[in-house]
């Protein structure tokens, strides 16, 4: 049933090489998420968006106009004003017919053409000159733009929220050991947990630097991306974990744990990078034409599935090697 095959990767012997490189990508965002909590405000590992740190949603009804000429453009005046990080928005779409009207026989006297998109501006806290400056600035680019509601979203809010987040993401982890705790041996889990970690924080390391270097922000999207990073890091890692688990029943009389490992991992390594790969071009072209309110998650689950692919072949199987190799040496067996 199980059949040798040639290795194209020897993950054991080269084992001290792939940790050094897990320690070179993670190590240096772990440096950046603690300056970035002595550095910020909030004491963050992040550079926070407004979904995080609170801040004003100015809503604006424009006569219908084209999303691909007027929000860049925009965008871009908000950016050179000073609005950085500014998030637009087309929130709602209706005529202003059903808008100032409720009379029917009202409606058919109304401009039939006239129809107005409500948009929706999401910056850090503005008092009364900076929303003046703002209005000045939308309507430079939209004359006939009208105010129609600012709102603000409290710093408890944000705070409320980021810990909420951190809590779904810590049980997430939690339930993922607990599955995997029942359905392999217990080493096994607790070296999923640390690919998990592993994975995390590449992706967490890299955005922190990128909001040290760019300015780049996140906001609850990010924690979506990330908690979806860790599902698909978890399936590619049970792949490879099922398959030791089949090998190690038919095979262990025969060839010792490293062996199986190695030749598990090559088994299911092409699976594992083609799966991967038509994710990445998937991802990839999002990025590129997808637009800016997504490129930041999308970025996410594309170093996300990169690293995660790494880490389920070079860092979970190589953790599990020298585990079971160190057992077997001391004379101890595997808990279960």
């Amino acid at each position: 049933m199980f059949v040798e095959t040639k290795h194209i990767l020897d993950i054991y012997k080269y084992r001290w090489v792939y940790l050094a490189l897990s320690a070179l990508l993670i190590i240096p965002g772990i440096i950046a998420m603690i300056y970035s909590c002595i550095i910020y405000p909030t004491h963050a590992p992040f550079n926070l968006g407004i979904d995080f740190t609170g801040g004003t949603i100015s809503q604006y009804s424009i006569v219908k106009a084209n999303e691909d000429t007027t929000i860049p453009k925009l965008r871009e005046d908000l950016e050179k004003n000073g609005f950085e990080h500014a998030t637009i928005q087309v929130i709602n779409t209706q005529s202003l017919a059903e808008k100032h009207t409720a009379d029917k026989s009202k409606q058919e006297k109304s401009d039939e053409g006239a129809i107005t998109d409500i948009i929706s501006i999401k910056t850090k806290f503005l008092n009364e000159e900076g929303s003046n400056k703002l209005d000045a600035v939308v309507k430079a680019v939209e004359p006939d733009a009208e105010l129609i509601q600012i709102s603000s979203v409290g710093p408890t809010l944000g705070k409320e929220l980021f810990n909420n987040s951190m809590v779904a993401l810590c049980l997430a982890f939690a339930g993922i050991v607990l599955y995997l705790a029942m359905r392999f041996h217990l080493d096994y889990s607790l070296i999923a947990l640390a690919s998990l970690a592993h994975d995390a924080l590449f992706v967490c390391g890299t955005f922190s630097i990128l909001g040290l270097v760019f300015g780049t922000q996140i906001d609850t999207l990010f924690i979506t991306a990330v908690l979806t990073v860790v599902g698909f890091s978890v399936h590619d890692t049970i792949v490879v974990y099922d398959r030791i688990r089949e090998n190690t029943k038919y095979l262990s009389k025969k060839m010792s744990f490293v062996e199986i490992v190695n030749s598990s991992v090559n088994q299911t390594l092409a699976r594992s990078i083609n799966t991967s790969l038509t994710c990445v071009i998937t991802l990839l072209a999002l990025y590129l034409f997808g637009g800016v309110t997504t490129r930041d998650f999308v970025l996410v689950m594309l170093l996300g599935i990169i690293i995660g692919t790494y880490s389920s072949i070079f860092f979970a199987s190589v953790l599990l090697a020298m585990h079971r190799e160190h057992l077997k040496k001391t004379g101890k067996k595997a808990a279960n």
